[in-house]
């Protein structure tokens, strides 16, 4: 379990770092980075190509928890321009945003609690955990993402 704290530690650190040198942009990237390695192993884990084990479930879990209690603190008034994808959305309908930020913290603060001290024993226990931060990743970048 200290492995996998330290290791979602080390995402807050590593965007805080970077915000602090003010810039909120490169800090959502680094964030952001961190989700997709976390659903990229998750999702390959839940379909199968990947696999599954209690560790590496633990670990795509406590990223997204990491992630989704820091992310939006990283939107600024002033960062909407730049090299981003963040859409107007987030400004616009801020109240939106925020939403969908503590629906994430939910879903992942709800696989956290499921997964026990070691992870989810099996594949489906993971599925059942893992898949509704899945979900509120879509559903927020269906709103709040520019499309590429």
């Amino acid at each position: 379990m200290k492995k996998f704290v330290a290791a979602a530690l080390c995402v807050c650190l590593t965007a805080s770092a970077a915000f602090a040198a003010g810039d909120a942009i490169t800090t959502r990237k680094t964030i952001m980075d961190s989700v997709a390695a976390a659903a990229g192993l998750g999702g390959g884990m839940m379909k199968g190509e990947i696999a599954y084990t209690p560790a590496a479930g633990k670990a795509a879990i406590m990223s997204m928890a990491a992630a989704s209690h820091s992310f939006g603190a990283f939107f600024p008034e002033g960062s909407e321009a730049g090299d981003t994808t963040a859409a107007p959305a987030i400004w616009s309908d801020a109240a939106g945003f925020e939403a969908a930020l503590a629906k994430f913290a939910a879903a992942s603060d709800a696989a956290v609690q499921a997964s026990g001290k070691d992870g989810p024993a099996d594949v489906d226990a993971f599925k059942a955990a893992f898949g509704p931060i899945m979900a509120n990743c879509k559903s927020c970048h269906e709103t709040f993402r520019v499309k590429k």
